[in-house]
Parts: C-alpha cells; sequence; structure tokens
C-alpha cells in the first residue's frame, strides 16, 4: 500500500471514530495498524462511552516519546519535592519530639494534614487546572511548597504553626502539583504510559531517600528552623524551572467539578474504595520509622539512613511497577504490589528487632509502598481513558483525605495507647498489625475489580 493510501485510510478511520463518538453508536473499532501498513478493525458491540471514545482519539496521535521525555523529566523534578518532604517528615518527627513541641500523635497528625489537604482541594485543583493549564498549576505549587518550608523555619518551636504551614499550605500546593505532574505524562504517552508515570513518581521516591538524609545532616549542623529554610529555598530554584517545562499536549478536556456517571460503573467504585482503603497505612513505615529506631537504640543518623533506604526502594519500586503496569497489566501490577506490602507490615516489621531485618523490612515495604502509589494514575487512565485522568484522578484522590488524615495518627494512638516509644518495641505492633490488615483489604478490593474486568488469572488487565 502507497504512502498517500495509508494516509487517505487512517484519516478515513479516524473520521470514522470521531462520528461513532458524537453520534453515540453502539459499535466502536480499535484500530491498528499492522506492519504491512493495513488497519485491521477489532470490532465488537459495547455501549458507547464518549469520554473513552474521545480518549482512544486522543491516544492515536500519541507521540509516545519525543518532547514527552522532557515532561517526564519536569515532572520528576516537581514529585521529587512534592512527594519527598511528606516522605521525610519522620526525620522532622523524630527530632521535634526529642525537643518536646509535641508527642508522636500529634506531630504524626501535622505530617498527615498536608497530604490530607491534597485531597480535600483536588476536586478544585482539577477544575482550577482545566482552566488554568498544566504550567500554571505546577508553578502554583511550587510556590506554595516553598513558601510553606520557608515559613516552618519559623514557627519550628509551635504544633500550631505546623499546622498551617507544613499542614495546610503545603497541602494546598501539593495538591496543585500532584494534578499537574498526573495529567501531563497521559497526554504524553500511550504504550510506556506506565513506565514514563512510573518515572515520574520515582522522582518523589528519590526525593524521599534524599531528603531524608539531607533533612538529618541539616538539623544536627543548623537545627531544624535552618533545615526547613534552606529546604524551601532549593524547593524553588530547582522547582520553578521544572515547573516552567509542563505544558499539556492538547486542550485539558472542560468538564464540571465532578463526574457523577463514574459512579454509575462499578468498577470507579471499587477502584474508589482500594484508594480510600489503602491509604490509610501508605505513611505508618516512614513517619514511624525514624522512631522505632530508636525506640531499639538506634542512632538518630541510622534512623534516617534506614528511611533513606526505603524512599529509594520506593523509587525503584515506582519504576519497576511503570514498567510491569505495561508488560503485565496495570490492575494486575496493582493487586500484587498490595498483598506484597500488606505482608511486609504484618510478617516482617514485627520480626524486626535489629538493623538487618529492619533494612529487609524498608526495602521490601518502600518497593511496594511506592509501587501502589504510582500504578493508580495508569490504572484510571487505562481502564476510564485518558480524557478522564484530571476528573477521574480529582475524585480518587479526594477518597484519600480519610487516610491521609487519620491513618498515621490511627497507628501513633494505638503507639501511645500501649506504652509509647520508652516502653520496647512490642508497643509498635498493634500499629503494625493495623496497617497491614487495612492493606489486605485493599488488595481484596483490587483483585475482586480486576476479576470483574476478566477473570482468566493470566490475563494482563
Amino acid at each position: 500500500m502507497s504512502a498517500t493510501a495509508t494516509t487517505a485510510a487512517t484519516e478515513y478511520a479516524l473520521e470514522d471514530l470521531r462520528s461513532s463518538a458524537l453520534d453515540g453508536q453502539s459499535r466502536w473499532s480499535t484500530l491498528r495498524q499492522t506492519r504491512a501498513g493495513r488497519l485491521e478493525d477489532t470490532a465488537r458491540l459495547t455501549d458507547p462511552d464518549p469520554a473513552l471514545e474521545a480518549s482512544r482519539l486522543a491516544d492515536s496521535t500519541v507521540p509516545d516519546g519525543g518532547y514527552g521525555w522532557v515532561i517526564v523529566m519536569a515532572c520528576a523534578v516537581v514529585a521529587f519535592w512534592n512527594i519527598g518532604i511528606s516522605y521525610c517528615w519522620g526525620v522532622y518527627q523524630g527530632a521535634l519530639v526529642e525537643r518536646g513541641v509535641g508527642s508522636p500523635l500529634v506531630l504524626s497528625f501535622c505530617g498527615s494534614l498536608s497530604p490530607a489537604l491534597m485531597s480535600v482541594v483536588a476536586l478544585f485543583a482539577a477544575w482550577a487546572m482545566r482552566s488554568l493549564g498544566t504550567r500554571k498549576m505546577a508553578l502554583a505549587g511550587v510556590v506554595m511548597n516553598s513558601m510553606s518550608q520557608i515559613g516552618a523555619g519559623f514557627v519550628a518551636d509551635s504544633a500550631v504553626g505546623l499546622f498551617f504551614l507544613p499542614g495546610i499550605l503545603l497541602g494546598i500546593g501539593m495538591s496543585a502539583g500532584f494534578m499537574a505532574i498526573s495529567l501531563a505524562p497521559a497526554q504524553y504517552f500511550k504504550r510506556k504510559r506506565g513506565l514514563a508515570n512510573g518515572i515520574v513518581y520515582a522522582g518523589g521516591g528519590l526525593g524521599g531517600a534524599v531528603m531524608s538524609i539531607a533533612s538529618n545532616a541539616m538539623i544536627e549542623q543548623y537545627g531544624v528552623k535552618w533545615a526547613f529554610r534552606i529546604t524551601g529555598i532549593a524547593l524553588a530554584v530547582t522547582g520553578l524551572p521544572a515547573a516552567w517545562l509542563i505544558v499539556e499536549r492538547t486542550p485539558i478536556q472542560a468538564t464540571g467539578l465532578v463526574d457523577w456517571t463514574l459512579f454509575r460503573q462499578p468498577n470507579f467504585g471499587i477502584l474508589f474504595l482500594v484508594g480510600l482503603v489503602g491509604v490509610f497505612p501508605l505513611f505508618v513505615p516512614p513517619f514511624f520509622i525514624p522512631l522505632y529506631g530508636r525506640s531499639m537504640g538506634l542512632s538518630s543518623s541510622t534512623g534516617a539512613a534506614v528511611l533513606a533506604g526505603f524512599n529509594f526502594s520506593s523509587a525503584i519500586g515506582r519504576i519497576l511497577s511503570g514498567y510491569l503496569c505495561d508488560i503485565l497489566g496495570s490492575l494486575n501490577t496493582l493487586s500484587m504490589f498490595l498483598v506484597i506490602n500488606a505482608l511486609s507490615m504484618i510478617a516482617l516489621w514485627p520480626a524486626s528487632t535489629s538493623l538487618a531485618p529492619l533494612v529487609v523490612f524498608a526495602i521490601i515495604n518502600g518497593l511496594t509502598n511506592g509501587g501502589v502509589f504510582a500504578t493508580m494514575p495508569t490504572v484510571v487512565g487505562n481502564v476510564f481513558g485518558s480524557a478522564r485522568v484530571s476528573t477521574a484522578m480529582g475524585m480518587i484522590v479526594t477518597g484519600w483525605v480519610f487516610g491521609y488524615l487519620f491513618g498515621a495518627p490511627i497507628a501513633g494512638s494505638l503507639l501511645e495507647a500501649y506504652g509509647g516509644t520508652e516502653v520496647g518495641l512490642h508497643a509498635y505492633r498493634p500499629a503494625m498489625f493495623y496497617a497491614g490488615s487495612v492493606t489486605l483489604i485493599a488488595t481484596a478490593l483490587a483483585a475482586l475489580m480486576r476479576a470483574r474486568i476478566n477473570k482468566k488469572p493470566l490475563a494482563k488487565v
């Protein structure tokens, strides 16, 4: 077939796809071009979904590379700070507890407030991004995150001040940044979408690893206040240029604040519950590993190094999960990482009574913790369409608020109820079993969704 004929056939096929989406016909076609240049029509009868049709049309011209790799690297830099700051909170928490600023329960609540606020304003951030675009949202996120850290340097002696700056202000900034880095890669990648998202969120894991070590070193050298300030300045210097590079490939679809039609799909409701339940234990290990290390008799620098190992493993897990999403399927990957994460908290963590097994736990849990977090946007894009990523992710992330806000504090209250950090390692076990059990519930929900889509155990889903 000549190049002219191939082009004409492709244009005709895409025009037919547009007509199908607009006319609401019950038949849709997935068109793929073979090596010989022929277009094969793998049609099946189903109920039409205009958003999915729009996603297929948009994805048909996705470059799967090019400037998309610049987008991925820029998003990874924003994620380095956006996610890394939350994952190194355990270092600050340990130092603040030691200085008498607050109890583990109070300070874990401070650390949980920012990701909780990220969820609370997620729908509004998604709505604002459809008006402002990804660049302005990313820039706004970096500015607010930087201000929260610099401001925290002036209120580090007050738990109330920490609620407002690295709590509320950071949470709003994180929401703006999260929406930008969740949407942009989906517009540039289809076949490699999982890998692209994995690299982006690996930036967050790497940020947590670097910031865990750097924050502990700055706290020991300059004190908590200047550690916050230096972090805020570095965030602005590196984050603003990266945010400027993040632009959408196609205009973001203008929709309402909430797409209620998604809840008519049982699979969306199940995925919503997976996130809602699965986020509760998400920050329990990174928030409590430094405290656990101190109760074990380790130095603060050793505890920070173990947390850095957790976060570095999280970075690797995010890339690995992205690669596995493209190979095994996003839902298969999500279910697998959830079950390993749960078992690590139920079986490995309670047995970690010395440094070596604690390091093993940190590596395995960090690997799967990061993978679970990074897989969610890929699941949303693959199952519900790339055109819906901003709206669907906004709705799903809003459901994370309860887990972000109460997940780590529940663990902190269990720790205090069983004697606190002074009575030994056994006081941590109820918190470990709580975190692992809740993750098993999320695993069961993910497996249910996967079975609803395809019951074949070896199918790519």
